[in-house]
């Protein structure tokens, strides 16, 4: 982010806007708090949840991802190195507490929410003004799923956030060869399953910092944001959800779909369906562009 110059542009020309720090700290966390799913992609369910009289803290937001998991929100204005630590604590913790986290899913959310919790999958995003290459070591070293994420106000109403660096809690899902190297697709539902893992190295591949989820009726593909779902593969084709807005894409009949309303596993309401090669590399720049937004 203190590489991001924003300037607004008007008849005169165009003039920048400086970026600057919040005021409190509390200002972040209000402004987070209350855009949390279109800004981290969570459902924010607690502000300042106290862990009881024995740990004696409060976790800063408690929320459920797109996927079911867990997530500990902790903000800081500046830069304080003990901003990881500070959350990891309260992230076990919470591995620690499940039946009140999931009392409070339920509380919030219902019973079938509740039910479904992801506790393979804990989350840790830390929102701060920036971060210590210290910080940027930790998150690599730790066996836990930790996203930092830096912001930015500019002028006075524009926020700014850059994940800075993300770690999966599991063995890296380092970069897949490119679909070109793969082998010759076979027949039948042998065909269809090597397609879907096209489609997954392809997902796989876009860029670092990507987190595959597995739930039992998708995978999710994850920034911050989910961006892709697979559905485990059909007898004739893979249903791949983006998390893009279908009205700006120029849907094809039998190849996009707008899903926005539909029940269906994964997440996102632009529906991919591949079949052939040929569907994947064409749906490619459309994988991108929800790379690009999550």
């Amino acid at each position: 982010m203190s590489e991001l110059r924003l300037f607004q542009t008007t008849h005169e020309g165009v003039s920048e806007l400086a970026p600057r720090l919040a005021a409190a700290e509390a200002d972040v966390q209000r402004l987070v708090e209350a855009n949390m799913e279109t800004l981290l992609g969570v459902r924010c369910l607690a502000s300042e949840y106290c862990t009881g009289s024995v740990h004696a803290g409060r976790i800063d937001s408690l929320g459920l991802d797109a996927n079911g998991a867990p997530v500990v929100v902790e903000y800081k204005r500046g830069t304080d190195p003990g901003v990881i630590n500070q959350g990891l604590f309260y992230l076990s913790w919470l591995t620690d507490h499940r039946a009140a986290f999931e009392h409070l899913v339920r509380d919030q959310l219902g019973a079938t929410a509740a039910a479904q919790v992801l506790w393979s999958e804990p989350r840790l995003i830390c929102v701060a003004g920036d971060y210590t290459r210290y910080d940027l070591h930790a998150v690599r070293e730790h066996r836990r799923s930790i996203d930092l994420v830096r912001y930015r106000f500019f002028g006075r109403d524009l926020i700014g956030l850059e994940t800075v660096a993300t770690a999966t809690g599991r063995t890296t899902q380092g970069r897949q060869r490119p679909p070109e190297a793969a082998q010759p697709l076979g027949g039948g539902r042998q065909r269809i399953a090597e397609l879907a893992a096209a489609a997954d190295e392809v997902l796989l591949g876009l860029g670092d910092g990507i987190t595959k989820v597995q739930r039992k009726h998708y995978s999710a593909y994850r920034r911050l944001h989910n961006f892709a779902s697979i559905c485990p593969p059909q007898r004739t084709k893979v249903h791949v959800y983006l998390s893009l807005d279908p009205a700006d894409v120029d849907l094809v009949s039998d190849f996009t779909r707008n899903v926005t309303g539909l029940g269906h596993h994964g997440t996102g309401d632009l529906e991919v369906r591949l079949r052939t090669e040929r569907d994947l590399e064409r749906a490619q720049d459309l994988f991108r562009a929800s790379y690009a937004a999550a």
